[in-house]
């Protein structure tokens, strides 16, 4: 069996060669890049299942590679790493699509261990190849695009990952901080106001009524249930 490939995305050799080790030591197969320019085409070219990837990177930023990734790659998960005090880094890092972040210093079991559940998160989205259709609207996974009635629906890559979501779990009850954990990856970070805020936009974009929601329901005290397939 071909072992899971992780791309390191970092600027600083000693960080570089101590995640490399331990990586190899779990049995992960590692590509490295020393910046940013080669991080974005080393994931283009290669297609690593996971991608770690430092903010502050030389030639171009970590957000940016992150940004161009998640249009090109959407379903390509990717974990930050960023230094302490860069909240402001972590807010817009997530709402361009990252999977999770860890904060320097870090301690390699804590990456280990988010690696390890943003990986296991992937296995259970839907394969890319598959589509869903209800209503007016129809999705496609692969080509990360949503038609409504025939035109395309512009969505943030958080926004479809959710949407993502709904659509493997349909008719289930998903709770809130489920949401939080599965598809932004944090217990606490962002608040359940963020769930709240982005299923308000999936109606607005999907919904024949979106103040009289029939496809993404509200169960009250617990959190939304999918309808529509």
């Amino acid at each position: 069996m071909s072992k899971t490939r992780i791309l390191i995305v970092e600027d600083e050799p000693s960080m570089v060669s101590g995640l490399r080790d331990n990586f190899e030591y779990e049995g992960y197969h590692v590509l490295t890049a020393g910046d940013g320019v080669d991080g974005l085409e080393k994931a283009l070219a290669e297609s690593p299942d996971l991608v770690v990837l430092d903010v502050m990177m030389p030639r171009k930023s970590g957000l940016d590679v992150c940004k161009e990734l998640k249009v090109k790659r959407p379903s390509m998960p990717i974990i930050l790493l960023t230094a302490r005090g860069q909240e402001l880094d972590k807010v817009v890092g997530l709402e361009l699509g990252a999977d999770d972040y860890v904060t320097k210093p870090f301690s390699i079991r804590e990456l280990l261990a988010r690696v390890k559940a943003v990986l296991r998160r992937a296995k259970t989205l839907p394969r890319e190849q598959e589509s869903y259709s209800f209503e007016d609207v129809v999705v496609n996974l692969k080509r990360h695009e949503v038609l409504r009635k025939g035109k395309a629906v512009a969505f943030s890559a958080k926004e479809f990952d959710l949407l993502r979501y709904l659509l493997c779990h349909p008719g289930e009850t998903l709770s809130r901080d489920r949401l939080l954990e599965d598809v932004w990856g944090y217990d606490h970070y962002p608040t359940t106001r963020t769930v709240d805020a982005h299923i308000v936009r999936l109606r607005q974009k999907l919904e024949p009524h979106p103040e009289k929601p029939r496809l993404i329901l509200t169960v009250h005290g617990v959190g939304y249930k999918f309808v529509g397939t």
